[in-house]
C-alpha cells in the first residue's frame, strides 16, 4: 500500500483529521510543483553544472497561504535572479469537492488496488464498496490508459525527447525496470508526453518500437530526436525516421568527460568545454575544439576521442538560436522523470504493471493538459523559420 494510504488508515485508527493530512499532502505537491516549475524555465536542475554563467539563476522564494478545501497551506514561490519567472502552478490550482465515485477514480489512477480502495472507503465513510462495484467504476480509469496510447497525434513535431527512468515494480518480486518516456514539441511549440511504455531494461530497440508506434498514430515528420548516449538509440532513431537530426544530450557528455579526468583538473577541463555549445555558431564551435584538443589532446586524449567519435553532438546548431537551450539536451523530459519519479516514491511499490500504467497515465494526462497552452520558451519565436524546415527536409526533393 502507498505511504499516502498508510497514513490515512493510521490517522483514522489515533482519531486524526483525514483532513489534516490530505491538506499536508497538498501543501507537499504544489511546493514540489513550483520548482518544478522554476526548473522547466531555467532548463537545469539545482547546482547542475550546465547552470554556471548561464545569464539565470535561483534567487530563493517568497511565501503565500492558499485556502483550500482542506485548510491553508503555506507555500513557497521560487524567484529567478533576472526576475523573467512566472510561475503558474498557483493561479491555476482550483478547490474542488468531489463525489465518493469520484474519490474511487482518483485513488484508483494514482495505482491504488481495487482491494486498497475497498478498505479505505469502508474506513472513510462508514460504508462499503465491493471490489466488483469498484472495478464497475475504475474502467474508466482502464480506457483512459488505452485510450492514451492509441490516441491519435500530430503529423509534426520539431523534436522529440528519449529518456527511462527507473522504478520499482513487483511481479513475482519487487525490482526497478526502465519506464521508456517520449516527449514532443509540437509545430507550435507546445509540450506533450507521447508515449511511454515499462520494459526490463532501458535498450535501443524499446525506443525503436515506441517510435513505430508514434508512426503508425500519425506523427510523420520530425526535425530532430534528442537523447542520452545509450549504445545504438542514433540508429534506432533514425531507422524510423530517416530525415530527422539527432542530437546527443551534452549533460551526458559531460557526465562521462567528468569521469575520465582528474578532480584537479576537472572544472578547469568542464570550463573549457562550454564554448563547444555555447557558441554562436557551428564554425565558431570548431574552432573551439581545436583550442581544447590543442589543449588537453596529450594529457587526456579519451577525452578528445569521445567527443570526435560522437557525430551527434552539434545538430542544434541547425535550429534558430532562440530554442538551442532547449535542444542540446534531454533536461526537458529529465525534469519531468524527476518529478516523475518524486510522486512514485509516496508508494513503497507498484503492485503491478497495470497499477502503475494507471498511475503513470493519470500524471502524463494532468501534464499535457497544464502545458497545453503553454508555448515553450523560445518556440513562440521562430514559428516560420521553422515551417520552413519542415518544407526544406520533407517536401524538397
Amino acid at each position: 500500500m502507498s505511504n499516502f494510504n498508510t497514513e490515512l488508515i493510521k490517522a483514522l485508527s489515533q482519531g486524526i483529521s483525514i483532513d489534516e493530512i490530505v491538506r499536508l499532502e497538498i501543501e507537499t505537491v504544489v511546493n514540489q510543483l513550483l520548482l518544478t516549475e522554476l526548473t522547466e524555465f531555467l532548463d537545469y536542475e539545482k547546482y547542475d553544472v550546465i547552470g554556471y554563467n548561464s545569464g539565470n539563476s535561483r534567487n530563493g522564494y517568497y511565501s503565500r497561504t492558499l485556502d483550500t478545501k482542506y485548510g491553508k497551506i503555506n507555500i513557497e514561490i521560487p524567484r529567478d535572479r533576472n526576475g523573467e519567472f512566472k510561475q503558474q502552478t498557483v493561479p491555476a490550482y482550483d478547490r474542488r469537492t468531489d463525489s465518493l465515485e469520484t474519490t474511487v477514480l482518483q485513488l484508483y489512477s494514482h495505482g491504488v488496488t481495487t482491494s486498497e480502495i475497498a478498505d479505505l472507503i469502508e474506513k472513510m465513510y462508514g460504508h462499503a464498496y465491493s471490489k466488483q462495484t469498484i472495478s464497475n467504476i475504475t474502467k474508466v480509469v482502464e480506457a483512459n490508459v488505452d485510450a492514451f496510447h492509441q490516441r491519435p497525434i500530430s503529423k509534426r513535431y520539431i523534436a522529440l525527447y528519449c529518456d527511462a527512468t527507473m522504478i520499482n515494480v513487483r511481479r513475482d518480486s519487487v525490482a526497478k525496470e526502465a519506464l521508456h518516456i517520449i516527449v514532443g514539441i509540437t509545430e507550435d511549440g507546445h509540450k506533450e508526453v507521447l508515449d511511454y511504455r515499462l520494459y526490463p531494461q532501458e535498450a535501443a530497440s524499446n525506443y525503436t518500437d515506441m517510435l513505430r508506434s508514434l508512426y503508425e498514430r500519425g506523427l510523420q515528420e520530425v526535425l530532430l530526436i534528442v537523447s542520452d548516449g545509450l549504445t545504438g538509440i542514433r540508429d534506432a532513431c533514425l531507422n524510423i525516421y530517416p530525415k530527422a537530426d539527432h542530437q546527443t544530450c551534452w549533460v551526458h557528455i559531460q557526465r562521462n568527460i567528468a569521469n575520465l579526468v582528474r578532480a584537479k583538473d576537472r572544472k578547469e577541463i568542464m570550463d573549457a568545454i562550454k564554448p563547444l555549445y555555447k557558441s554562436s555558431n557551428l564554425e565558431a564551435a570548431r574552432l573551439e575544439f581545436k583550442k581544447l584538443k590543442d589543449s588537453i589532446g596529450k594529457v587526456y586524449p579519451k577525452v578528445i576521442k569521445l567527443l570526435e567519435s560522437n557525430e551527434s553532438l552539434y545538430s542544434f546548431y541547425r535550429y534558430p538560436k532562440q530554442i538551442r537551450s532547449s535542444i542540446y539536451t534531454t533536461n526537458l523530459v529529465e525534469g519531468l522523470n524527476k518529478q516523475l519519479k518524486r510522486q512514485t516514491k509516496k508508494k513503497e511499490q507498484f503492485p503491478n504493471e497495470d497499477s502503475l500504467e494507471r498511475f503513470v497515465c493519470n500524471y502524463f494526462n494532468e501534464y499535457n493538459a497544464k502545458f497545453s497552452s503553454r508555448i515553450h520558451r523560445g518556440f513562440g519565436e521562430v514559428n516560420m523559420e521553422i515551417s520552413n524546415m519542415f518544407e526544406q527536409k520533407y517536401h524538397q526533393d
